[in-house]
C-alpha cells in the first residue's frame, strides 16, 4: 500500500522544483526533483531531473534519469525525446535516432512534432538533406505551430535550391 503522505510530499516538493526550474535555480530544482523523488518516484520526476541536469551539461547523468524514466512507464513518450536531444549534444547523431523513433511509438506523448523535428536536425547534421527536409515537413504537419520546424524546413530548402 502507498503511503498518501508520501505521495503528497512528492508532489509538493515536484511541483517547488518545477517552480524553482522555470524560475533558472536549476541547482536547487535537482535538489526539489530527488527530494520528490525520494518521497515517490515517478516517470515524470526523474525526466524533469534528466532536464534540470542537462542544463548543466550533465548530459551521461541526464540520459540515466531518462532511462529510468521509460523503466517506470515505456509509454512516456518524453524521456525517449530527451535522450534523443541529449545524444545529439554529445554528437552521437546516430545512437539519438534510435530514441526519437521509440519517442513517435510511445502512445502517451502529445508531442510527436518534436522528435520529428529532432530527426530532422539529426538527418542534416548527417548531410541527408532530402531526409530532413522530410522529417521537418512531417513535423509541420503534425502541429504547423511548431516554429523551429517552419525555420528548418525553408532555410534548408532555400540552400538546396
Amino acid at each position: 500500500m502507498v503511503d498518501k503522505d508520501k505521495i503528497l510530499l512528492a508532489v509538493e516538493y515536484f511541483e517547488k522544483a518545477y517552480r524553482l526550474h522555470l524560475s533558472g535555480d536549476v541547482n536547487q530544482a535537482i535538489k526539489a526533483y530527488r527530494k520528490s523523488i525520494d518521497y515517490y518516484p515517478t516517470p515524470k520526476a526523474h525526466n524533469f531531473l534528466g532536464w534540470a541536469l542537462s542544463l548543466l551539461g550533465k548530459y551521461e547523468e541526464a540520459i540515466e534519469e531518462c532511462k529510468i524514466a521509460i523503466e517506470l512507464d515505456p509509454e512516456y513518450g518524453n524521456p525517449y525525446n530527451d535522450i534523443g536531444t541529449y545524444l545529439i549534444n554529445l554528437n552521437k547523431y546516430d545512437d539519438s535516432i534510435y530514441w526519437f523513433q521509440k519517442a513517435l511509438k510511445a502512445n502517451d506523448y502529445d508531442s510527436k512534432h518534436i522528435p520529428m523535428y529532432n530527426l530532422g536536425r539529426v538527418f542534416e547534421k548527417k548531410g541527408m538533406w532530402f531526409t530532413a527536409v522530410k522529417y521537418y515537413n512531417d513535423s509541420m504537419q503534425e502541429n504547423p505551430d511548431y516554429q523551429p520546424a517552419k525555420v528548418a524546413y525553408y532555410k534548408l530548402l532555400a540552400q538546396l535550391n
